[in-house]
């Protein structure tokens, strides 16, 4: 199994399947099943018992995850969908780079 390179709060690019060329945030990831849960993309609708929260139930609008090969990594500096690469910095610091641009885009 790969190591998942997306994290929380990542701004990805959708590449394949029903939401291809949608962008949003990942709210959550399960690193076990390589699934992310990507804001307003995968969107499905649940039926909801009443509760005490929520005295009425109904039919509720929520996302659903989706493979995390479905999504590539929205590079902060040049804006565009690329893959991940790793790096180590001259402090020793392990960076995640842009394949791209090169550039740094956060601390791994």
């Amino acid at each position: 199994m790969a190591k998942m390179r997306l994290r929380k709060g990542d701004r990805v690019y959708i590449i394949s399947g029903k939401d291809k060329g949608k962008e949003g945030r990942i709210l959550r990831r399960d690193v076990s099943r390589e699934l992310i849960v990507v804001e307003n993309v995968n969107i499905v609708t649940k039926s909801s018992r009443p509760t005490q929260k929520n005295p009425r139930g109904g039919l509720i609008k929520m996302e659903s995850p989706i493979n995390a090969a479905k999504a590539m990594l929205v590079c902060p500096s040049c804006g565009r969908p690329t893959r991940v690469g790793r790096a180590f910095l001259d402090s020793g610091a392990k960076v995640r780079i842009c394949k791209k641009c090169g550039e740094v885009v956060d601390k791994a």
